[in-house]
Protein backbone atom coordinates (compact mmCIF):
# COMPACT_ATOMS: atom_id res chain seq x y z
CA UNK A 1 0.00 0.00 0.00
CA UNK A 2 1.53 3.19 -0.78
CA UNK A 3 2.00 6.52 0.88
CA UNK A 4 -1.33 7.92 -0.55
CA UNK A 5 -3.22 4.83 -0.49
CA UNK A 6 -2.82 5.06 4.01
CA UNK A 7 -3.44 8.88 3.35
CA UNK A 8 -6.73 8.16 1.76
CA UNK A 9 -7.77 5.03 4.04
CA UNK A 10 -6.70 7.30 7.08
CA UNK A 11 -8.96 10.15 6.46
CA UNK A 12 -12.08 7.47 5.02
CA UNK A 13 -11.73 6.09 8.54
CA UNK A 14 -11.72 9.47 10.35
CA UNK A 15 -14.78 10.94 8.33
CA UNK A 16 -16.73 7.56 8.73
CA UNK A 17 -16.64 8.07 12.65
CA UNK A 18 -18.25 11.32 12.43
CA UNK A 19 -20.45 11.20 9.54
CA UNK A 20 -24.05 10.69 11.26
CA UNK A 21 -26.04 11.80 8.08
CA UNK A 22 -24.37 8.73 6.27
CA UNK A 23 -25.30 6.31 9.20
CA UNK A 24 -29.07 7.56 9.64
CA UNK A 25 -29.27 7.11 5.69
CA UNK A 26 -27.59 3.51 5.44
CA UNK A 27 -25.00 5.21 3.65
CA UNK A 28 -22.26 2.78 3.25
CA UNK A 29 -18.22 3.67 2.55
CA UNK A 30 -17.66 0.80 0.05
CA UNK A 31 -13.92 1.57 -1.38
CA UNK A 32 -11.62 5.06 -0.87
CA UNK A 33 -7.97 5.42 -2.71
CA UNK A 34 -6.53 8.55 -3.44
CA UNK A 35 -9.00 10.79 -5.52
CA UNK A 36 -11.66 7.99 -5.94
CA UNK A 37 -14.58 7.11 -3.84
CA UNK A 38 -17.36 5.12 -3.50
CA UNK A 39 -20.69 5.01 -1.44
CA UNK A 40 -22.84 1.94 -1.46
CA UNK A 41 -27.16 2.18 -0.57
CA UNK A 42 -29.44 -0.52 -0.14
CA UNK A 43 -32.55 0.71 -0.96
CA UNK A 44 -35.31 0.60 2.01
CA UNK A 45 -38.86 1.82 2.10
CA UNK A 46 -37.42 5.21 4.45
CA UNK A 47 -35.32 5.56 1.00
CA UNK A 48 -38.07 6.43 -0.61
CA UNK A 49 -39.78 9.26 -1.73
CA UNK A 50 -43.96 9.52 -2.21
CA UNK A 51 -43.51 8.03 -5.58
CA UNK A 52 -41.95 4.86 -4.33
CA UNK A 53 -38.24 6.00 -5.98
CA UNK A 54 -34.98 6.81 -3.65
CA UNK A 55 -35.44 10.80 -3.21
CA UNK A 56 -33.57 13.32 -5.03
CA UNK A 57 -32.26 14.52 -2.09
CA UNK A 58 -30.87 11.12 -0.98
CA UNK A 59 -29.46 10.73 -4.21
CA UNK A 60 -27.99 14.23 -3.72
CA UNK A 61 -26.71 13.41 -0.33
CA UNK A 62 -25.24 10.10 -1.41
CA UNK A 63 -23.40 12.07 -4.17
CA UNK A 64 -22.00 14.73 -2.15
CA UNK A 65 -20.52 11.84 0.36
CA UNK A 66 -18.68 10.25 -2.26
CA UNK A 67 -17.32 12.85 -3.90
CA UNK A 68 -16.42 14.56 -0.30
CA UNK A 69 -14.75 11.67 0.50
CA UNK A 70 -12.69 11.40 -3.19
CA UNK A 71 -11.77 15.13 -2.48
CA UNK A 72 -10.53 14.52 1.25
CA UNK A 73 -8.11 11.62 -0.09
CA UNK A 74 -5.55 14.36 0.00
CA UNK A 75 -5.97 14.29 4.20
CA UNK A 76 -6.97 18.14 3.34
CA UNK A 77 -9.99 19.52 5.23
CA UNK A 78 -12.65 20.18 2.67
CA UNK A 79 -16.42 22.17 2.74
CA UNK A 80 -19.28 22.08 -0.27
CA UNK A 81 -18.65 24.90 -2.20
CA UNK A 82 -21.54 23.96 -4.83
CA UNK A 83 -23.08 20.98 -6.96
CA UNK A 84 -25.01 20.56 -9.70
CA UNK A 85 -26.85 17.00 -10.13
CA UNK A 86 -28.65 15.66 -13.31
CA UNK A 87 -30.90 12.75 -12.23
CA UNK A 88 -31.58 10.91 -15.74
CA UNK A 89 -33.10 7.37 -14.13
CA UNK A 90 -34.36 5.83 -10.27
CA UNK A 91 -34.81 2.60 -8.71
CA UNK A 92 -36.96 1.60 -6.08
CA UNK A 93 -35.49 -1.58 -5.16
CA UNK A 94 -32.20 -2.78 -4.83
CA UNK A 95 -28.78 -1.68 -4.76
CA UNK A 96 -27.14 1.83 -6.14
CA UNK A 97 -23.94 3.31 -5.72
CA UNK A 98 -22.23 6.42 -5.75
CA UNK A 99 -18.64 6.98 -7.15
CA UNK A 100 -16.53 9.94 -7.23
CA UNK A 101 -13.50 11.17 -9.01
CA UNK A 102 -11.62 14.10 -8.63
CA UNK A 103 -10.95 15.93 -11.82
CA UNK A 104 -9.25 18.82 -10.38
CA UNK A 105 -7.39 19.50 -7.32
CA UNK A 106 -5.74 23.19 -6.74
CA UNK A 107 -4.38 25.04 -3.90
CA UNK A 108 -8.06 25.59 -2.83
CA UNK A 109 -10.52 24.29 -5.05
CA UNK A 110 -11.10 20.26 -5.36
CA UNK A 111 -13.55 19.43 -8.27
CA UNK A 112 -15.40 15.95 -8.25
CA UNK A 113 -17.56 14.39 -10.76
CA UNK A 114 -20.32 11.79 -9.26
CA UNK A 115 -22.00 9.06 -10.77
CA UNK A 116 -24.64 7.49 -9.26
CA UNK A 117 -25.31 3.77 -11.17
CA UNK A 118 -27.95 1.03 -10.23
CA UNK A 119 -27.87 -2.37 -10.21
CA UNK A 120 -28.17 -2.94 -14.10
CA UNK A 121 -25.44 -0.50 -14.62
CA UNK A 122 -27.46 1.91 -15.63
CA UNK A 123 -26.38 5.70 -14.55
CA UNK A 124 -29.13 7.04 -12.53
CA UNK A 125 -27.71 10.67 -11.70
CA UNK A 126 -24.37 12.48 -12.96
CA UNK A 127 -23.02 15.37 -11.16
CA UNK A 128 -20.27 17.65 -10.00
CA UNK A 129 -19.42 18.71 -7.08
CA UNK A 130 -16.56 21.21 -6.07
CA UNK A 131 -14.91 21.86 -2.70
CA UNK A 132 -13.23 24.63 -0.57
CA UNK A 133 -10.23 23.64 1.03
CA UNK A 134 -10.44 25.56 4.84
CA UNK A 135 -6.41 24.34 5.38
CA UNK A 136 -4.03 27.13 5.35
Amino acid sequence: MTESDLIAARKAEELTGGNAFAAFNHLEVEHVEPDYAVFKLDIRPESKNPRGFVHGGLLAGMADNAAGYAAHSDGRTYVTQSSHMNYLHNQAEGVIRASGRVLHRGRTICLVRVDITGESGALLATGEVSYFCVDR
